[in-house]
């Protein structure tokens, strides 16, 4: 295989690359999307979260109850609020650890 022949291909790759980039740029609209608030983010974050635990023991209380028989759904709606909250938990975790990075950086 010649230079000549490896620049031609990686012409055309980078060309099919820019013809798969256009359909993608324009459904997202990256350019005149809005600015996302961390704020707003990090509380539905938390309100879903919060959200998952109180289905999960609303669940498992029916189920000790007497009131439902649906104890796998019980016990999944338990592993999703656990892996939710286990998440949000590494998550602050790296906020933390970045925020004291940057704490300890020189000014």
């Amino acid at each position: 295989m010649s230079i000549s022949a490896i620049s031609l291909q990686n012409t055309s790759l980078v060309q099919k690359m820019d013809e798969m980039k256009e359909p993608v740029i324009k459904h997202n609209n990256f350019n005149g999307a809005s600015p996302i608030d961390f704020s707003k983010a990090l509380v539905s974050v938390l309100d879903g979260v919060n959200t998952q635990q109180a289905v999960a023991t609303d669940k498992i209380n029916a189920v000790g109850l007497g009131k439902s028989d649906d104890m796998i759904g019980a016990v999944v709606a338990a592993q999703k609020a656990s892996l939710s909250f286990s998440a949000l938990m590494q998550v602050r975790n790296k906020l933390l650890s970045g925020f004291d990075e940057i704490m300890k950086m020189p000014i």
